[in-house]
């Protein structure tokens, strides 16, 4: 679904209708914004939300587990597997077909009669903005610049929040986790401000 296609203006107006209804309370409303988030990812390419699953279960565990471990090994393995299942997906899907390539060059180089089928990877949308955002999240927990999010409902929301999940721009934990602890409201000079920048 692109930002500037009729069935984005569609999902954005059924959103913000439900958002700003009286039907539900704030973490239901966070529950909402969770749902349009996995339903707006999953309109381009619905297997690869696991992807996002992954991703946000893993580093939501590690996430607790660096933020209670004071044993420096153990939190240096929960960091480590944070980046190595984040960037493990990215080097996967963002450039397994150039290292094939590459190895097959290589093997050939030294006289190896080698040939392999490109594996012709789908680019996952979004992949590089979430997998940054997310790893992020970790690093600052390792480092205790930040505290971990309060609930799962909320580091979700940080991970999949679909206004900046495809097209960025990357955010810290702490610039958007705290936003959703307490409910938000636009002003009409802000919202008018926003359709004026999405427009």
């Amino acid at each position: 679904m692109l930002f500037n296609s009729l069935s984005f203006v569609v999902f954005l107006v059924i959103v913000l209708t439900l958002y700003y209804s009286n039907l539900f309370n704030w973490t239901n409303k966070k529950r909402m914004l969770l749902l349009a988030s996995y339903l707006f990812y999953a309109m381009w390419n619905p297997p690869l939300i696991l992807l996002l699953w992954i991703s946000t279960v893993v580093d939501w565990t590690a996430g607790k587990k660096l933020a209670i471990e004071t044993n420096n090994a153990k939190r240096k393995m929960w960091l480590l597997l944070s980046m190595s299942v984040n960037l493990g997906f990215l080097a996967f899907f963002k450039y397994g077909d150039f290292l094939l390539e590459n190895f097959i060059t290589v093997v050939n180089s030294i006289g190896l009669d080698f040939t392999a089928k490109p594996m012709d990877i789908i680019l996952p949308m979004g992949i590089s903005f979430y997998t940054f955002q997310t790893m992020s999240y970790t690093i600052d927990l390792y480092h205790k610049k930040i505290e971990p999010a309060r609930t799962f409902l909320d580091f979700a929301l940080y991970v999949t929040f679909f206004p900046q999940l495809v097209a960025g721009p990357i955010v810290r934990a702490k610039e958007l986790i705290t936003q959703f602890y307490e409910p938000k409201k636009a002003s009409i000079n802000q919202f008018l401000w926003g359709l004026f920048l999405l427009t």
